[in-house]
């Protein structure tokens, strides 16, 4: 229940309720609050019951927590068979090393534009635009645009 309570904050917390209670009262105080937490948790517990038996048996593996939107997605990504599948069909890291290869080989040539194997130019698509990552030689004064293609 106090997972993330650090050592400070629990001195802290004594501290304050000495202030406030006293230390004559504090152990009354802590006895009380712990009996309102059982309360709490056993109608809790039997809130859950109740509604776990009038469901019925097609919801015996119901889960409380399953309710939790964060959970759910988690059980859902885990133990889809369809999901695992795909995720171990697919390997980003091989693609990356691929295409990497072919870069270095083909920039080691000296022809940027030159795939480093027939595999290599089957799975890249052909260039037929300009190379965006180059950058373009300023126009001519008389040949410059009215708008700055930057801003807009």
């Amino acid at each position: 229940m106090f997972n993330d309570i650090g050592a400070l904050e629990l001195v802290t917390i004594v501290v304050l309720g000495i202030l406030v209670f006293g230390p004559d009262k504090l152990p009354k105080v802590i006895q009380d609050v712990t009996g309102f937490i059982r309360k709490i948790r056993a109608f809790s517990d039997s809130a859950k019951h109740d509604i776990r038996s009038e469901l019925g048996p097609e919801f015996k593996d119901f889960e409380f927590e399953d309710l939790n939107p964060k959970t759910f997605i988690r059980k859902q990504l885990t133990e889809n068979e369809d999901l695992k599948e795909i995720r171990s069909s697919f390997d980003l890291r091989k693609e990356l090393n691929d295409v990497s290869d072919a870069v270095k080989s083909s920039a080691a040539d000296g022809d940027p534009a030159a795939p480093a194997s027939p595999a290599a130019a089957a799975a890249t698509p052909a260039v037929t635009g300009p190379d965006l990552l180059k950058k373009p030689a300023a126009p001519a004064v008389d040949q410059r645009s009215r708008f700055d293609a930057d801003a807009t």
